[in-house]
């Protein structure tokens, strides 16, 4: 949450946070592959915290 207000453009970090939403994605996908619920979890958290990171990004 506060990465977000930090961020001076945040025109700049939506595109990182893009590449970032995509490769936890890969992980997860990986993760479910492998019946890894352990990373499961940590790739569902990580999402969850790069979704509201987003919301917050394009409500600037």
């Amino acid at each position: 949450m506060i990465k977000a207000f930090r961020c001076r453009e945040p025109e700049k970090r939506i595109p990182v946070l893009r590449l970032e939403l995509d490769y936890e994605l890969a992980l997860l996908y990986e993760a479910l592959v492998e019946n890894n619920t352990h990373r499961v979890d940590q790739c569902k958290a990580r999402l969850q915290e790069l979704r509201k990171e987003m919301l917050q990004l394009e409500a600037l």
